[in-house]
């Protein structure tokens, strides 16, 4: 077996020896540890940079702006109880002035619609059209996007998935926001002998309407439970 020496004439032999003499205690080295947050962070939004970029630049033809392409993005995948300006108000975060603004400019260019809700004639509800769906199709996601998610295989990509949304979720209960969560995910989604339902407004969903997502969606309470329990492990 080869034997290396340092400056000193200690062999790569001797020092084996000596860790595995009886009696000698192995030397401990640091742990490797998770990614520092501020790295995780620092990479979430250059990444975030990088989709705006993308998204202004697929904009800029159509005369839209990232807002617009996110408001219409948002409209084309909530239900029924979530098309509403109230909540995309939500949705984005964004100042009621702003989003007003921004839907005057997607009705303009006939990417949307008002329709007026039939129980109460003061809401209105917002329908994406052919001509937003088709320009959704385009821009959202950037196809630079697409390219560098078929680098990554399947199993990784599910993964970084669920990673993801745990923060998400765990940053939307800090700020207590809503969790806009698919509609068959809520805690309130039923399944009935015929039609599965809501448990909180007690109408019927198809199998569109449960696809899509939710402004009252609520979190399974056994998953809240796990959230919590999680949580007091930490501390």
């Amino acid at each position: 077996m080869l034997s290396l020496s340092n400056a000193r004439g200690v062999t790569t032999e001797s020092i084996r020896h000596n860790l595995t003499a009886p009696g000698t205690k192995r030397q401990r080295f640091p742990r490797i540890t998770a990614m520092d947050n501020t790295n995780l962070y620092a990479l979430i939004e250059r990444i975030g940079n990088l989709l705006r970029t993308e998204i202004r630049k697929a904009g800029i033809d159509l005369g839209l702006q990232p807002v617009h392409l996110q408001a219409l993005s948002y409209l084309a995948k909530c239900n029924r109880y979530s098309d509403t300006p109230a909540a995309v108000t939500d949705y984005l975060g964004a100042t009621k002035g702003t989003v007003s603004q921004t839907l005057k400019v997607l009705e303009k260019k006939a990417y949307i619609t008002k329709v007026a809700d039939a129980g109460d004639k003061r809401v209105q509800h917002l329908q994406v059209s052919e001509s937003g769906h088709q320009v959704l199709a385009s821009c959202i996601p950037p196809s630079a996007f697409h390219k560098a998610g078929d680098t990554i295989d399947e199993m990784d990509c599910n993964q970084l998935a669920d990673l993801l949304t745990r923060m998400l979720r765990e940053m939307q209960k800090a700020n207590h926001s809503k969790t806009f969560g698919v509609c068959k995910s809520c805690y309130l989604y039923r399944f009935g002998e015929t039609q599965n339902y809501c448990g909180l407004t007690q109408e019927a969903l198809s199998q569109s309407d449960s696809e899509k997502i939710c402004r009252e969606h609520t979190l399974p309470m056994m998953q809240l439970r796990g959230e919590r329990s999680t949580a007091a492990d930490r501390l």
